[in-house]
C-alpha cells in the first residue's frame, strides 16, 4: 500500500524553526537536518505500522544524528505529520496537536 504524506502547518513551523537554528550554528547544517528528517519520513511512508502507537493513535519516528522525533498518525492512506519536536521538549507540545 502506498501512503501519501501530509505535513500539517504546525509541523512545517517546527521544521523551519529547527532548520534556522541549525543553519545559524553552521552553514549547511540545517540542510543536513532536513535530509535526515526526509529519510525518517520515507521510512514512515514505506511502512508506518512499524512504528508503535504512543498516545492514542499517534506514532513516533526518530531522526538520525539529531535529537528530534517525528509524530504522526495514519488516516486512510495518508501519513499525517503533526510535529517534529526536539527530544527534550515536554510531550504536551505535540499531544495538544492531536
Amino acid at each position: 500500500m502506498s501512503f501519501q504524506l501530509i505535513v500539517r502547518p504546525e509541523a512545517e513551523g517546527d521544521l523551519a524553526e529547527a532548520f534556522d537554528w541549525y543553519d545559524e550554528r553552521r552553514a549547511g547544517l540545517g540542510t543536513e537536518f532536513l535530509a535526515e528528517v526526509d529519510a525518517a519520513l520515507e521510512k514512515a511512508i514505506e511502512n508506518p505500522l512499524r512504528f508503535a502507537a504512543l498516545y492514542h493513535h499517534v506514532r513516533r519516528a526518530l531522526v538520525r544524528r539529531f535529537p528530534y522525533k517525528i509524530f504522526f498518525y495514519i488516516e486512510a492512506n495518508r501519513v499525517v505529520v503533526i510535529g517534529v519536536i526536539h527530544a527534550k521538549r515536554h510531550p504536551r507540545v505535540w499531544q495538544g496537536r492531536v
